[in-house]
């Protein structure tokens, strides 16, 4: 049996980079689909053909495969390696102006939005898996729920980019997803430590969990925006300001993880700082233009390179008949609930949003899962739960994107005259 022997993080970190490069090259030269999608749908083409070839008792690939993912922590490299930059890259595009004309809607589906979302689809769970023979308890759906309820801000933010929706609604859709995922893992991590502890923590200490880790990570990253703020304003020369933004992003996300603050969320409040008060008054033209450039290149490598391993990861769900159903009816849940919240969303603020008609069409079918709900679910403990979780989350997570991905540029058009009214 073929299987990749032990390598350095500069081996697999090469292997992977190559493989991506490679996919990118095939998916421009001969498939033509947006970078993201086109090399997801190689990548889990190949673990299918992986998996096809272990069936006919060909079995070194694949297995060769789940070796080089098992020397991998998903979680580790999304959470702690990538999520940073990708948060700060795509906050760095992001008008305040708008923000704060659309601040309504956004902290509304952000906020209160993927709670009710959360128990939404952890009610329809509970209820659904028992009739295909996986009950699970109560605690765990709710865990399905926090992970798979905030909108993926890469996923959005990468495809949203050529669907051609209206600004108003693109602006509601990027802010939403930039603030709900920091929201999601709160509530995911909170439920977490009652499924470790199995005690049910008093409101309390849940209220002041949130303002540390949400608020504190807001705060935290506007004090990171004004620090950079000031060490950019202070100097000309892009090359040490494009460090300073590093720096700025990976040291500001581990000094937030070490404190227990939310990094996701400094990471947000940070690059919105950065792109709009800074731009505007820290940089000169020349800064503008290598600071813009270089975190666009850095977002579209690691967007590339995380939706490769989604693909890849594929091999290690154990799909049967019934699980296949599961995943189905998952992703109609999953839709559901996301109608549900942006309908209500819609229809009580209908005033206040000033939104074009038909603006949930595009809301709903936009709020894409990504990568964050597969590093959430491969946190959980391992076991017969976390194996059920796993196939639910990468059938909502594939269907998002693939689906989704590709024919939100439609749905977006058909409110596309009502928006220019």
């Amino acid at each position: 049996m073929a299987s990749a022997t032990s390598l350095t993080i500069l081996e697999i970190s090469a292997i992977f980079l190559s493989m991506t490069a490679i996919l990118a090259y095939i998916n421009h030269r001969f498939i033509g689909l947006p970078t993201t999608i086109g090399v997801m749908v190689i990548s889990i083409v190949l673990s299918m053909v992986a998996i096809f070839l272990g069936f006919l008792g060909f079995d070194q690939l694949i297995d060769y495969e789940v070796s080089l993912l098992d020397q991998l922590d998903f979680t580790e490299v999304l959470l702690d390696g990538m999520l940073s930059m990708l948060l700060f890259a795509g906050a760095l595009h992001v008008n305040i102006g708008d923000l704060k004309r659309y601040k309504l809607p956004i902290g509304v589906l952000a906020c209160i939005g993927t709670l009710v979302s959360a128990v939404l689809i952890a009610t329809a769970l509970y209820f659904m898996l028992p009739l295909l023979g996986f009950g699970l308890p109560f605690i765990w759906c709710l865990l399905f729920g926090a992970l798979i309820s905030p909108t993926d801000p890469i996923a959005v933010m990468g495809i949203l980019a050529s669907a051609g929706a209206p600004k108003s609604i693109e602006t509601v859709i990027a802010g939403e997803s930039l603030f709900n995922d920091g929201i999601g893992v709160v509530i995911f991590v909170l439920l977490l430590g009652i499924l470790s502890s199995g005690d049910i923590p008093t409101v309390n200490y849940v209220a002041h969990t949130l303002a540390v880790e949400a608020g504190g990570g807001i705060i935290f990253g506007l004090v990171l925006g004004a620090i950079l703020y000031y060490l950019l304003k202070s100097i000309d020369s892009y090359q040490e300001e494009v460090l300073l933004t590093l720096a700025g992003v990976i040291g500001g996300y581990a000094l937030a993880s070490h404190w227990h603050l939310s990094g996701p969320l400094a990471m947000v409040m940070m690059g919105l700082m950065v792109g709009n008060r800074g731009r505007e008054l820290a940089m000169s033209d020349k800064t503008r233009h290598y600071i813009d450039l270089f975190w666009e290149l850095i977002d579209e490598i690691l967007n590339a390179i995380l939706f490769v391993l989604i693909g890849l990861e594929v091999v290690i769900i154990a799909y049967s008949g019934n699980l296949f159903i599961a995943g189905g009816l998952s992703i109609i849940i999953a839709l559901l609930a996301r109608l549900i919240v942006v309908g209500m969303t819609t229809k009580t603020l209908s005033r206040q949003l000033q939104l074009p008609e038909g603006a949930w069409k595009v809301l709903t079918w936009g709020g894409l899962r990504g990568g964050i709900s597969v590093a959430l679910v491969l946190q959980l403990p391992t076991g017969m739960e976390r194996d059920i979780l796993l196939a639910l989350t990468y059938a909502v997570v594939v269907f998002s994107i693939l689906v989704q991905g590709l024919s939100i540029g439609k749905v977006a058009k058909m409110i596309q005259p009502i928006a220019h009214k």
